[in-house]
């Protein structure tokens, strides 16, 4: 049967493991599902969760740079190529009772963008037929300065082109984005992703070399040839805005139309032949005070 689930990844303090949380306690208790969450990030020796499997009992981070003579970053990479040699061990408790699988990875962003073993630690779930959907967190402060917006929309869409599975990129901590500086346009404007020359204008030529903002604008327009990246608001203490973010992930990676929602082949027949199939995901959300 197939397992369903979420990998969560994102730069340190974007608010993986604080999302990790929030969307095990939405999931088991406004939802009713069976969830597992993993906490896949050896460095995070103290989750704010109770993890069901935990990798720091496969390879411990600090042991790894005493032994090893590495730095934080050099200790992690090792550690993640470690575990994907020896992911066996933790299939079983992974995939125990076929509930939903929540993973919450490292911060370091070049596991993402570039190196080889995050990548093939994902391949293995896909061959154990866990079908995920990458959940990409970005902290919304970037939205206050647009050369770090521009670099983070660069980052989402390497992320996006090499780990080859559907995409949700979330904005985080969009309630307190008001203390981190005034936004230059509407917060719509970011999740959107809308025409990005007007961000580019934004980039002072005070302050910024001639060269550097036409670096930016350069970006710019590589992310709007591929037109792939957007976002979703994320405020963890808000039910609906979970809810929300709920339905657009289970549509991704395909829960939505899997057994465990009872899905009707007549049902999909009609999705596929341009009946508007609306996931009846509020019927089976009961809120909790």
């Amino acid at each position: 049967m197939t397992v369903f689930g979420q990998l969560v990844i994102g730069p340190p303090g974007s608010g993986k493991s604080t999302y990790c949380r929030a969307m095990a306690y939405h999931l088991r208790e406004n939802v009713k599902r069976k969830v597992v969450v993993v906490n896949l990030d050896p460095a995070n020796e103290t989750p704010p969760y109770e993890a069901d499997v935990n990798v720091n009992k496969l390879v411990d981070v600090e042991e790894v740079m005493e032994r090893l003579s590495l730095g934080p970053n050099g200790s992690i990479l090792f550690c993640m190529e470690f575990i994907e040699d020896n992911l066996e061990q933790l299939k079983d408790l992974m995939m125990e009772g076929n509930a939903y699988v929540l993973f919450d990875c490292p911060g370091q962003v070049e596991l993402y963008t570039h190196h080889n073993s995050f990548r093939n630690i994902v391949s293995k779930f896909s061959k154990w037929g866990i079908q995920l959907c990458v959940v990409s967190l970005v902290d919304s402060h970037y939205c206050t300065d647009p050369a770090k917006f521009i670099s983070v929309l660069l980052t989402s869409l390497s992320s996006m082109l090499h780990l080859e599975l559907p995409h949700i990129n979330v904005l985080s901590k969009v309630d307190i984005i008001d203390k981190m500086g005034q936004l230059a346009f509407k917060l719509n404007y970011y999740t959107d992703v809308l025409d990005l020359s007007y961000l580019v204008d934004e980039l002072d030529d005070k302050v910024h070399s001639k060269r550097f903002i036409k670096l930016n604008s350069a970006i710019s327009s590589l992310v709007e040839d591929y037109h792939l990246v957007s976002f979703y608001p994320l405020n963890v203490q808000d039910v609906e805005c979970l809810h929300r973010l709920c339905k657009a992930i289970d549509k991704a990676n395909g829960y939505v139309y899997g057994e465990l929602e009872e899905r009707t082949i007549s049902g999909l027949t009609d999705s596929q032949s341009g009946v508007d199939l609306e996931y009846d995901y509020d019927r089976t959300l009961k809120y909790t005070e």
